[in-house]
Order: C-alpha cells, then sequence, then structure tokens
C-alpha cells in the first residue's frame, strides 16, 4: 500500500465529462445529475484501509442533503485484474455491504481517473453549480477517528456552495493509497 496525497488539479477548472457504467451496467454521466447544486466525485475503492475509514462518513455526508441539492458519485479505478477486490463483482457487493447510498461507477480503461488526475483513494473533486472546481481535499481533519474529527472540511466546502458563496481556498490533499494503475 502505498500512501500519496491527491494531486493540485486547478481550482475553476471545468467538469471533465464522464460516461461510465455501474456495477449492473447502467451507465452514467455527469448530465444525468446536471440538476445538483453540488457534484462531488469521488475515486474510491473496495480494499483500500483509507476509503474504509471514512466509507460511512460520505454515505452520512449524501444522505444529509435533500434531493436535488448534492450528488456524490464513486468511480472505482483501479486495476480489477491485479486488483480483483476491486471487480465489478466485488463493487456490487460492496455497495450492498456498506449501504452505499450514491452512484458507485466503474472506470475500466481508467480514462477518466487520468483525465482528472486522480491520485489516490479516496481523491476528492467537489464542482458547483455550473460545473467548476471549487474543492479538491480531504473530507476532515482526522481520516482515522471519527470522534477525533474537529473540521468536517467536505461538508463545509458544499455548505458554503449552498449558501451562495465560494468554499476557502485553503484545501488540504487528501491521502490513500495509490490508485492501481495497468
Amino acid at each position: 500500500m502505498a500512501l500519496l496525497e491527491s494531486k493540485s488539479l486547478p481550482l475553476g477548472t471545468d467538469l471533465i465529462p464522464f460516461s461510465l457504467p455501474d456495477p449492473d451496467g447502467i451507465i452514467h454521466t455527469a448530465a444525468n445529475y446536471a440538476d445538483r447544486k453540488v457534484l462531488v466525485v469521488i475515486f474510491m475503492c473496495n480494499h483500500c484501509p483509507y476509503v474504509k475509514a471514512v466509507q460511512e462518513r460520505l454515505i452520512a455526508l449524501q444522505a444529509g442533503y435533500e434531493q436535488g441539492e448534492v450528488q456524490l458519485i464513486g468511480i472505482n479505478s483501479n486495476n480489477a485484474q491485479e486488483y480483483p477486490a476491486d471487480s465489478p463483482e466485488n463493487t456490487k457487493k460492496t455497495i450492498s455491504e456498506w449501504g452505499i447510498n450514491f452512484p458507485y461507477l466503474i472506470d475500466e480503461s481508467q480514462e477518466v481517473a487520468r483525465a482528472y488526475q486522480a491520485q489516490c483513494t479516496p481523491d476528492i473533486y467537489v464542482f458547483d453549480q455550473d460545473r467548476q472546481l471549487v474543492y479538491h481535499g480531504r473530507i476532515d481533519d482526522n481520516w482515522k477517528d471519527p470522534a477525533g474529527v474537529t473540521q468536517q472540511e467536505l461538508k463545509i466546502a458544499i455548505d458554503t456552495l449552498l449558501r451562495g458563496g465560494k468554499p476557502s481556498t485553503d484545501q488540504k490533499p487528501t491521502i490513500g493509497c495509490s490508485i492501481k494503475w495497468k
């Protein structure tokens, strides 16, 4: 497990389009969520301890917003040949076992992850209603221990957007396992 920080994609970058299947083969595009005020793209996987440590927080975050306000989208870009835990079948099991309440898509070609310059899992990108990148940082200040969190940075960024503001540009990179490239 290689620990990496997310790379800096410049704030203001336009949403990079995607068209990816979920484990059932249903195709999702960014356009499917055009009515959402905030779109959160998360590169994640099934086996990474950093993702496992924050998964309940991501599920709670999605559940905490009214329909139409915020949409989280998980994308699994790991090489499933070398890491079978990240296969579409196991991603489907993970959705069920964890109770994931947002689309969790498969980027088999890894083209979407490369376009986003995704580096690690989780790697989080927040886009405003104009679909410009306004936040690329961590979930909070304590990935290991939810009880030790003092700053919910991702939630603060989303709430700021929903109030019509712009998130602070003082953003801390997320850390996690490297994406498993082909």
